[in-house]
């Protein structure tokens, strides 16, 4: 049976951290370099969409103490845990889908996603990536490291096992469930240039991770 998601969440918030650093493949390195994309001036704001426990924000907050972080999560346990891992930090946290809550208009240096996005389609993508390019200020940025799939078809297969899996279990259409169903490269970024964002560039990859950079 598949799990809510944030049910999914709560359920393994005690071994994540450990989890998500010894089993996926780069994660002592991506985690690092992603946090060393976002800026380093004091005081800078940055919106970061699934933040979870927060291993991209050690990463970044040993670079720059005095960022503004506004976090967004599905799961009210893994945000009491970054809660108390930065309890010394300027760090909002919002529990709820960040296809729902409200990014405000300029209001962002940058934004971040590390290994949350990998559960929508293309077209859900689209009006989320709107709402956060207009949440940027000028010259604000995107980076995204997430699982991507290798090629169309292995895209296709993971899209097609979720609906028929739904279907068998009637689950509603409203709902998230946790079921892994990563885009191309190239399809996330054509999400990213039909919601507005002018410079996609592909930095770097760790077997199936990669990081992208989208700029305002």
């Amino acid at each position: 049976m598949l799990e809510k998601m944030d049910d999914f969440f709560t359920a393994r918030v005690d071994g994540y951290d450990e989890h998500m650093k010894s089993n996926i493949e780069g994660a002592s390195s991506f985690y690092k370099y992603t946090a060393s994309l976002l800026p380093v001036v004091k005081m800078a704001s940055v919106l970061d969409l699934g933040c979870g426990t927060g291993l991209e924000l050690e990463e970044y907050f040993s670079v720059n103490p005095y960022a503004k972080v506004t976090g967004i999560d599905l799961t009210e346990a893994m945000l009491e845990s970054l809660r108390t891992k930065f309890s010394d930090k300027d760090i909002t946290t919002i529990c709820g889908s960040y296809f729902d809550v409200p990014f405000g208009k300029e209001v962002f240096d940058a934004a971040v996603s590390v290994e949350s996005l990998h559960h929508f389609t293309k077209e859900e993508k689209i009006p989320l990536y709107v709402k956060l390019k207009k949440a940027l200020k000028p010259g604000g940025y995107f980076v995204l490291t997430d699982y991507f799939a290798d090629i169309n078809e292995q895209e296709n297969h993971f899209r097609q096992e979720l609906l028929r899996i739904r279907q068998e279990q009637n689950l509603p259409n409203d709902v998230f469930y946790h079921y892994d169903t990563p885009l191309t490269v190239e399809h996330e970024k054509e999400a990213l240039l039909a919601a507005g964002f002018t410079q996609i560039e592909e930095l770097k990859h760790w077997e199936a991770t990669h990081t992208l950079k989208a700029i305002k």
